[in-house]
């Protein structure tokens, strides 16, 4: 398999969203089949595509690959019976084949739980695409790549990303925004057709309340929320909606709704048949009521 066919393959898996590793060979010492440069592609189900050596060192760089992607850490691994001192930071393994070849091989895990999409160019985003390098979170360019999205754009095209994230199939998208300036954005976002569900995935503001002012502190607590969802360690709430019955006032829970009416798009929910029955006598005024009650945000 070709260098180029292996890349086209792991743009083809990033897309999907399934974990794979790509193994490199770093090192390698003759008699051996493997070549420096050689490389491959090992998914989770051990199947491998490419070329890193022959049958004495597959079977090793499978297992090997297999435990990077489960723990999302790279690793550098040697397949030799040469007497060397052992290292730290290198896995060691013994070599099957009579010829007695040395290889080294660098594997780099793409797991799903460590891929992050950071939309917006502001100074925020910058800072947080930095710190997830650092963590080494795994950057794609586009929200369909990744479980976990973060928008970081503040101001400039919130509304497009935030759509653009949440139609994407991305699990989790995070906000770097004030609870109230996401009500907002919920209410437009209705009105461009995003469903309840689709809105339950929303998590805004992205991280714990830590005071935070500078772009760097900014980013850096949003990507405090990014880690605890790609690690598994916290779970979005789940506390109920509510939505403002525009007739009356009350708060209408939205997860089990049993009075529904749609206009220009938007969901309208009510208390109670009387409610629902006065909102179509006249939509246009208590549309007017919502909106107005939702910021003035119309779409």
């Amino acid at each position: 398999m070709t260098h180029e066919k292996l890349l086209e393959m792991a743009r083809e898996l990033n897309g999907r969203g399934e974990a794979y590793a790509l193994v490199t060979v770093v090192r390698a010492v003759a008699p051996t089949s493997a070549y420096l440069g050689a490389q491959a592609i090992v998914l989770a189900d051990g199947t491998l595509h490419g070329w890193i050596g022959g049958g004495c060192a597959k079977n090793v760089v499978v297992s090997a690959a297999q435990g990077a992607i489960e723990t999302g850490e790279p690793k550098l691994v040697r397949i030799s019976n040469d007497r060397i001192y052992p290292e730290e930071d290198v896995e060691h393994y013994a070599m099957a084949c009579a010829s007695n070849g040395s290889i080294e091989l660098f594997i780099q895990p793409y797991s799903v739980r460590s891929a992050l999409c950071v939309m917006g160019s502001t100074p925020a985003a910058d800072e947080a695409r930095f710190l997830a390098q650092r963590l080494q979170i795994r950057l794609t360019d586009t929200p369909a790549e990744a479980p976990v999205v973060l928008i970081a754009t503040q101001g400039q095209g919130d509304e497009e990303a935030l759509e653009a994230a949440l139609r994407s199939p991305a699990k989790q998208v995070l906000m770097i925004a004030s609870q109230r300036k996401a009500e907002k954005l919920r209410a437009v976002m209705r009105t461009r057709g995003i469903d309840e569900s689709q809105l339950a995935r929303l998590q805004a503001p992205a991280g714990p309340d830590a005071g935070a002012k500078t772009p760097g502190e900014i980013a850096l607590v949003a990507i405090v929320g990014v880690l605890a969802l790609l690690r598994g360690r916290c779970k979005q709430e789940t506390a109920e909606q509510k939505f403002i019955n525009p007739v009356c006032g009350m708060a209408v829970s939205i997860a089990n709704p049993l009075h529904i009416e749609k206009y220009e798009g938007v969901s309208y929910y009510f208390c109670c048949d009387g409610c629902r029955t006065t909102f179509r006598e006249d939509p246009a005024k208590y549309a007017a009521i919502h909106h107005a009650s939702m910021g003035n945000l119309v779409a």
